[in-house]
């Protein structure tokens, strides 16, 4: 089977990295992976091929695009994006294509991807089944009501199932969608995407790292880094305050967009038991081999958080709901701590931060982790079903 799946991360990483992971998981297929964001150069297994179409970004309040090489206009970038990609998938021909996000966000790409979406429909492309990838939480509308109308608009028309990764035990699609019951076609919640560590990553990273097993090691991090840098400092400040008896260490990861001038700013504050780095790509990992992690509430980090089963400290992205729904259900399992504005001041951060070190214990967590091979298995099974029909 042919897989032609596009994901265009915008702002952050975690939408490249949770698609990335389902890549993975359909193994024994030929993936063309299409992306379109800034660059990240990550491994592919043999079986996956990325195609990088011409760079767009969001700003930060998500109102308009950017493009990510100087010397180009917006106009002509997205000229070049729609004509590529539908020569692309044209010359491909996939079985399935697997959109990310869209429709449920991505609106300002509805460009490119309507005109391949009708042309499927009308079959002036090779025929293709469409299916939609989708995270847990949608962020909050100005005009919800128009908004779910368009989304369902598309969807019904043009797409043959909905992926939710996400666990319904935790949180369903109707909580930020409230017209689930007019979606005409199937939703399958696949569990949530995220990959594991191999059972001896503690004790191999602390080694190499030449931290001690009776040693603390802290993570910090903020995602992609386009937003966070206010919570890093904050932890490094904590961290001085910190009094535990062993011996203290802290990474911190302020993320691939972070500004020169912010990270900068955190470089400085580094010191013989602080360390300031932009990114790794074996940041679970760190996280397997930390006694807590501090960190935003995104879907890729909280879902790593679980997967490492690390004590953890949340302070949750507050421009939308999305963050802090996802932070609160998780809290109210007890799997991670909140942390608000108030909780920043060193002093404070440092008392919860000791508190978490001190009450954590690794147990099960009895939330999905599987939606990478869950979606593969689904995918494959969905697909042998309709070529019999």
């Amino acid at each position: 089977m042919k897989i032609f799946q596009y994901c265009q991360h915008v702002l952050g990483i975690g939408h490249l990295f949770r698609s990335l992971e389902i890549c993975k998981a359909l193994e024994g297929h030929e993936v063309v992976l299409v992306t379109g964001g800034p660059q990240i150069d990550t491994p592919l297994p043999a079986h996956v091929r990325e195609i990088r179409l011409p760079g767009l970004m969001m700003d930060g309040d998500f109102k308009s695009l950017f493009v990510t090489e100087e010397g180009r206009s917006v106009d002509q970038v997205k000229g070049e994006r729609q004509r590529l990609l539908m020569d692309i998938f044209e010359r491909e021909a996939p079985d399935l294509f697997i959109v990310e996000l869209y429709p449920f966000g991505r609106k300002a790409l509805s460009f490119e991807l309507d005109p391949i979406l009708k042309d499927i429909r009308r079959r002036d492309l090779p025929p293709s089944r469409v299916v939609c990838s989708l995270r847990d939480i949608l962020v909050e509308k100005k005009d919800p009501v128009s908004y779910e109308k368009r989304v369902l608009s598309v969807l019904n028309s043009y797409f043959d199932a909905l992926l939710v990764h996400a666990d319904p035990s935790l949180i369903k699609l109707d909580e930020t969608f409230s017209r689930t019951g007019d979606i005409t076609i199937p939703i399958v919640y696949t569990g949530y995407v995220t990959p594991k560590p191999p059972p001896n990553t503690r004790i191999r990273l602390r080694r190499q790292l030449g931290i001690g097993e009776s040693d603390v090691l802290v993570v910090a991090s903020a995602g992609g880094g386009k937003v966070g840098s206010h919570l890093l400092e904050a932890v490094v400040r904590a961290f001085r305050f910190i009094e535990t008896g062993n011996i203290l260490h802290l990474y911190v990861f302020a993320g691939p967009f972070m500004g020169e001038e912010e990270f900068d700013r955190l470089k400085s504050l580094s010191s013989k038991t602080t360390r300031v780095f932009r990114f790794t790509p074996d940041f679970l990992s760190y996280l397997a081999a930390a006694d807590l992690s501090v960190s935003m509430a995104g879907y890729n980090t909280c879902m790593n958080i679980l997967a490492s089963q690390v004590s953890a400290v949340v302070w949750p992205f507050s421009q939308n709901r999305e963050q802090r729904l996802r932070a609160e259900g998780l809290a109210r399992l007890g799997l991670v701590e909140l942390l608000d504005n108030d909780d920043l001041p060193p002093a404070r951060l440092a008392a919860i931060m000791s508190r978490a070190l001190s009450q954590w214990s690794r147990s099960p967590i009895g939330v999905d982790l599987d939606g990478a091979p869950n979606t593969a298995r689904w995918l494959e099974s969905w697909m042998e079903s309709s070529r019999r029909l």
